[in-house]
């Protein structure tokens, strides 16, 4: 996410517009020698790489790319280490409590550093040399931390991050989000609800697979007190969506006019036609280990029902229900399954409390022994499924006898 400073927003009439690098030959030499100088740069420290990229920026007029371009590498491709002999705190300790025992002086100085590696070189069993220590002592400030390695991305990748973070920064002004997704397959549908429920967002979902889902978000300004942290949250989400095939966005914005102290509205809408590029992974082949040994296990099975992965979703008041996997047989019977074996109180609460709300009368839940449903408050006499128990692993044949 780049900085707010960095964010050029222009406004036109009440329509928010973010302003987009183009992906051409001269934003890529660009990238590229930002690239080169974070190159050179490993082994060094934050402070020296952030001195050679202000000399990069020079007085030209698009040091705000660069910069912006520089925040994308360091937070996404980077890794700052602290490199001390110790934990600088403890050895700040150490350093200070000697040096306290005798007047300041740069002699003494030197003989402590030395006194204190050498005691170092002895617990640690190797050595350290005195300018370690020295060099150990603010180790942990961020200008003295030491790129210890540099994942270098392609250059257009980098100029995608840039422009999907201009968009991201619009969305910490938001009063309300409203997405639409436009018929698309189960299993996009289900890694956006996933992103919904992992950035933990305040959404209110309708509608069904066959016809798409409006889903409606509170923005961070819509809080009694506007929460970065939740602006953040929502940011987090558009590369997740950029996964769905078709769909619209349209958020309301509410921005403080810097002259009168005064709030004005905006607005801002994008679609699936955009152009951004997620750099966010598209989602695990399965959601836990229980999923896929079930379907690896059931490939063996001689059997006429075929089980198929997340196609079906059931729509709840306010939420939507994705099972695990759909069971069909060619004389027409269908069930779906879903597989609980997580154990946390508030998930199983929430997943019983999802059943009982489908309506579903073709559902078999999975469950495993191992987790306490009485101490979560779960109680199965009004659940409205059929259910499996297992142990350790789900066996396909418990599931073809429940439904034969």
């Amino acid at each position: 996410m780049l900085p707010t400073e960095l964010l050029s927003h222009r406004q036109n009439g009440e329509e928010i517009i973010p302003k987009r690098l183009k992906i051409d030959d001269k934003n890529l030499a660009i990238a590229t020698e930002l690239m080169t100088c974070f190159q050179k740069a490993v082994g060094d420290t934050q402070g020296a790489l952030e001195r050679q990229l202000l000399e990069l920026e020079g007085d030209t007029p698009d040091y705000k790319i660069k910069r912006g371009l520089a925040y994308i590498l360091k937070s996404a491709f980077c890794t700052f280490e602290v490199v001390s002999p110790l934990e600088p705190q403890m050895l700040r300790e150490r350093v200070f409590a000697m040096a306290a025992k005798s007047p300041p002086s740069r002699e003494l100085t030197e003989v402590t550093l030395t006194k204190i590696a050498d005691e170092l070189s002895h617990e640690l069993e190797r050595e350290v040399l005195p300018k370690q220590v020295r060099d150990g002592l603010y180790a942990d400030l961020s200008e003295n931390k030491i790129l210890t390695a540099f994942d270098t991305p392609d250059s257009k990748e980098v100029l995608h991050r840039y422009n999907l973070s201009q968009v991201q920064g619009v969305f910490y002004k938001a009063s309300q989000l409203i997405i639409n997704a436009h018929r698309n397959v189960p299993g996009q549908y289900k890694l956006l609800f996933r992103y919904l429920k992992l950035f933990q967002l305040m959404s209110y979902i309708e509608g069904d697979a066959d016809h798409g889902f409006t889903i409606t978000i509170d923005g961070p300004t819509s809080l009694f007190t506007p929460s970065t942290r939740y602006g953040l949250a929502i940011a987090k989400l558009i590369p997740a969506l950029l996964h769905v095939t078709k769909w619209s966005l349209s958020a309301t914005l509410q921005t403080r006019d810097f002259y009168t102290n005064t709030w004005k509205s905006g607005r801002f809408t994008l679609n699936s036609e955009c152009g951004l590029v997620s750099h966010y992974s598209a989602g695990k082949p399965y959601d836990s280990m229980l999923e896929e040994s079930f379907a690896n296990k059931w490939e063996s099975m001689k059997t006429d029902w075929v089980l198929e992965r997340e196609v079906d979703l059931i729509p709840i008041p306010g939420s939507v229900m994705i099972p695990d996997f759909r069971l069909v047989h060619p004389d027409g019977r269908t069930f779906l399954l879903e597989i609980v074996g997580y154990w946390r109180p508030e998930y199983l609460q929430k997943k019983f409390s999802q059943v009982r709300r489908s309506g579903c009368d073709n559902l078999i839940l999975a469950i495993s022994e191992r987790l306490n449903l009485d101490k979560a408050g779960v109680k199965l006499n009004d659940v409205p499924a059929k259910i499996v128990w297992f142990k350790d692993k789900l066996l396909p044949k418990s599931v073809l006898a429940m439904m034969e």
